[in-house]
C-alpha cells in the first residue's frame, strides 16, 4: 500500500522540466496568436491605404474625361460663334 501511495505522489507531482515546457508550449502558442492578429492588422492596414488610391485614380480618370468633354463642347461653341460672326458680318 505504501508503494501505490508513492506512486500517486509521483504521478501528481509534476518535475520542473515538465512545468516549464507546458509554459513554454502555452508561450509559443500565445506567441503564435499574436503573430496572427498583427499579421490581420497589417492586412487591414494595407487594404485602408490602397483604397483610397484607387478612388483618387478612379477620381483622376473621371475628371480627366469630364475635362474632355467639356473642351469638345467649348470647341463647338466656339465654330458656332465663329459661323454666326461671318453670317452677320
Amino acid at each position: 500500500m505504501n508503494y501505490e501511495n508513492n506512486n500517486d505522489r509521483s504521478l501528481n507531482a509534476e518535475s520542473p522540466e515538465i512545468y516549464a515546457a507546458r509554459l513554454s508550449l502555452i508561450g509559443t502558442a500565445l506567441s503564435t496568436l499574436g503573430d496572427g492578429l498583427q499579421t490581420i492588422a497589417a492586412g487591414i492596414v494595407l487594404q485602408g491605404l490602397e483604397n483610397p488610391n484607387t478612388q483618387g485614380s478612379q477620381n483622376q480618370n473621371n475628371q480627366s474625361s469630364q475635362l474632355e468633354l467639356m473642351q469638345k463642347q467649348i470647341d463647338q461653341l466656339t465654330r458656332k460663334i465663329d459661323r454666326m460672326e461671318r453670317k452677320n458680318g
